[in-house]
C-alpha cells in the first residue's frame, strides 16, 4: 500500500506528543508498505530525517510561533501551498493519505488536489476546539479560525481519534462520519521503576511540570500554584522543566514570589534528567486548559505518579483522572484550587501512588501507543466499505 502522511512537523526537529506518535507511525508502515511523510524543511541537506520513509519538503522550515506563544499564520499557509502542489503532481500515486486537522489549511489542500481520485483519506483530530476557545484568539482571527474548523468537519471522509472528549465534539459539532476511536500515546510499554506496587514509595513532596513554555500549557501559572499548595505544605518543592516563548514570565514570577529555593527551572532536560524527576515526583502538575488527549496522565501514571489537571471544556485531559484513583481534577482552574489539589494528592502519599500503579496497569494495552499503531494498521487494511462501519456514534470515553 502506498500511504502519505501530512503534518507540518516532524519529532525530533519539533518536539510534541503529534510530532512523536507520527513518526512512530511511519516507521511502523514502513515495514510493509511504501510510506511518504509530506512535511516542512526541517533537516539540512543530504540528511536522511526518517529511515525508511520517504520525506518530501512541502514548505520552508523556520519558526512556527509568534513571541507570544500562538502559531504564526504563514507558515501553515506556505504548507498548505505546497501540499495542494505536491497532491495535483502526484494523484495517481497514494492509495491512503492520513492528514492532521490541525493546521487546518492542508486538509483543505489535499481534498481540493484529489478531487475525482478514489484515495482513502482519513483526517486525525487531536482535538476539535470550542467557539470560546476560538474568541481567545480575537474577533477576526478567532472567526477565521471556527470558520476553517467547520469547513475541515465538513471535508472529513473519516475522522481517527484519540479520545470520546474529540469524539463528542466532533459529533455536537455536526460531524456525521465515521469516526474511529484508536486509543492511547503513551510510549511507555511498562511502569518504568514500578517492579511492584511497593516500587511506589519513597517519594519527595516535589512538584513536577513538564511541557512547553506557551500560553495554553499555562506553565506561568506554576509558581502561584506551588506559593498556594506552600500555605498548606511548607515542604513541597517544584521544577519546572521546558522551554518556550513564556519562560521569561516563569522565571519572573518566580521572583516576584520569592521562590528561588522551592522552585527550579532548568528548561529543556534530557529524556535521562526527565526520568530520574520522575522518579523523585510526589505529583505532576498539568494546569493546561487545552489537551486534546491528556498523554501527560498516562506517562505519568506509567511511573506510578498521580497528576493534578484543571477542568475545562477543551481539556480531554480531565476525562481520563479519576480523583483519588489516579490523581485529581482540581476545582477550578484558579491557582489556590489547584494548589489545593496539589497538597491533596502530596497528602495520600503511598496509598494513592498504589493506586496510580494498580490503574496503570490495568489500563496500560488502552494507553499504548503501540496497540494504537496496531488500530491504524487494522483501519488502512480494511475494505473501505466495511472499515468505516465500525466507528459509527461517538466511542465511549478513553
Amino acid at each position: 500500500m502506498r500511504i502519505a502522511l501530512v503534518y507540518d512537523c516532524l519529532y525530533p526537529a519539533t518536539v510534541g506528543g503529534a510530532e512523536r506518535w507520527l513518526r512512530a507511525l511511519a516507521e511502523d508502515l514502513a515495514e510493509e508498505h511504501e510510506v511518504t511523510y509530506v512535511t516542512r524543511r526541517q533537516w539540512r541537506r543530504g540528511e536522511d530525517p526518517l529511515p525508511g520513509v520517504r520525506c518530501v519538503t512541502a514548505a520552508p522550515g523556520g519558526g512556527l510561533y509568534r513571541s507570544d506563544g500562538r502559531r504564526r499564520l504563514l507558515p501553515p499557509a506556505l504548507f498548505a501551498l505546497g501540499v495542494f502542489l505536491h497532491f495535483v503532481r502526484h494523484r495517481r500515486h497514494y492509495d491512503t493519505v492520513h492528514c492532521l486537522s490541525y493546521p487546518f489549511a492542508p486538509l483543505v489542500s489535499v481534498r481540493t488536489a484529489l478531487v475525482g481520485r478514489d484515495v482513502r483519506v482519513c483526517c486525525e483530530w487531536l482535538e476539535c476546539l470550542s467557539d470560546a476557545y476560538w474568541r481567545s484568539y480575537g474577533p477576526v482571527l478567532g472567526r477565521v479560525g471556527a470558520l476553517l474548523q467547520r469547513l475541515c468537519l465538513r471535508l472529513t471522509p473519516e475522522a481517527v481519534v484519540f479520545s470520546g472528549h474529540t469524539a463528542r465534539r466532533l459529533r455536537e459539532n455536526g460531524f456525521r462520519g465515521p469516526v474511529e476511536l484508536v486509543g492511547g500515546l503513551a510510549f511507555s510499554t511498562e511502569a518504568a521503576g514500578l517492579d511492584s506496587e511497593n516500587g511506589a514509595k519513597g517519594r519527595s513532596p516535589l512538584v513536577l511540570f513538564a511541557g512547553r513554555h506557551v500560553p495554553d500549557k499555562r506553565a506561568a501559572l506554576v509558581p502561584d500554584v506551588i506559593a498556594a499548595a506552600r500555605l498548606q505544605r511548607a515542604d513541597i518543592t517544584a521544577v519546572i522543566a521546558g522551554e518556550g516563548p513564556e519562560r521569561a514570565s516563569v522565571m519572573r514570577r518566580i521572583g516576584e514570589l520569592g521562590l528561588h529555593g522551592a522552585i527550579k527551572a532548568p528548561g529543556f532536560v534530557s529524556p535521562e534528567e526527565l526520568e530520574a524527576l520522575y522518579r523523585r515526583a510526589g505529583c505532576v502538575l498539568s494546569p493546561s486548559l487545552r489537551d486534546g488527549y491528556g498523554m501527560v496522565v498516562a506517562e505519568a501514571a506509567a511511573r506510578g505518579v498521580p497528576v493534578v489537571v484543571c477542568p475545562g471544556p477543551d481539556n480531554a485531559a480531565a476525562e481520563r483522572v479519576l480523583n483519588g484513583v489516579n490523581g485529581c481534577v482540581a476545582a477550578t482552574a484558579e491557582p489556590d484550587d489547584i494548589g489545593a489539589a496539589v497538597v491533596d494528592v502530596i497528602d495520600r502519599g503511598e496509598e494513592l501512588r498504589t493506586s496510580v500503579a494498580r490503574w496503570y496497569r490495568e489500563h496500560a494495552e488502552e494507553l499504548s501507543v503501540h496497540a494504537t499503531i496496531r488500530r491504524v494498521r487494522a483501519l488502512y487494511s480494511s475494505e473501505r466499505e466495511n472499515g468505516s462501519a465500525s466507528g459509527h456514534g461517538p466511542p465511549a470515553s478513553g
